[in-house]
């Protein structure tokens, strides 16, 4: 029996932090719509590399082993994206062995009104605009930063390091 999202952690996180869709993005904002649909489709069994935040989402999924009876926490994914890059992203999340089952690819809008239907306590995304509106409607959300990829499957440890621009905490380190 599935434990049910209501009693778990939960975190939401973009497509396109979980996995690199900048050759995607670049298809559609060069060639447009059709063609890139119809990348998605040549590319349909070609597994997306990892992208900023898939180390993260790869250690906190990992929590579950720990606890197999309760299995207390679950990624969902919201996407702008289409359904077709959905079926790409589930081939990937398959090929790189990912315990993901939830998601929503809503074709360009954003995802932000779906974070408390699937009960997230937490958003991550690239995309610093439907991060701004996350928070905007009272959803903790917060932005990846783009950096280089680094995924030791060897190492599990599960770090997480918060920068709250002095909102939540005291910013004096910062100014120093």
């Amino acid at each position: 029996m599935p434990y049910p999202i209501e009693d778990k952690l939960v975190i939401a996180v973009a497509s396109s932090a979980l996995f690199d869709l900048s050759k995607s993005d670049r298809v559609f904002r060069e060639q447009g719509e059709k063609a890139y649909r119809k990348h998605q489709e040549a590319n349909l069994d070609k597994p997306l590399r990892k992208g900023v935040a898939f180390p993260f989402v790869r250690r906190f999924l990992s929590i579950n082993q720990k606890f197999p009876e309760q299995c207390p926490v679950e990624v969902v994914l919201l996407s702008r994206n289409s359904v077709i890059t959905g079926k790409r992203v589930f081939h990937s999340i398959h090929h790189h062995g990912l315990d993901i089952t939830r998601a929503a690819f809503l074709e360009g809008k954003s995802p932000y009104a779906y974070i408390p239907a699937f009960n997230a306590s937490l958003f991550l995304s690239a995309n610093a605009g439907d991060v701004s509106q996350a928070i905007d409607y009272g959803y903790a959300a917060g932005t990846v930063l783009p950096s280089k990829v680094v995924d030791d499957e060897a190492d599990t440890e599960l770090r997480i390091a918060f920068d709250f621009d002095g909102v939540i905490a005291d910013d004096a380190s910062e100014r120093v």
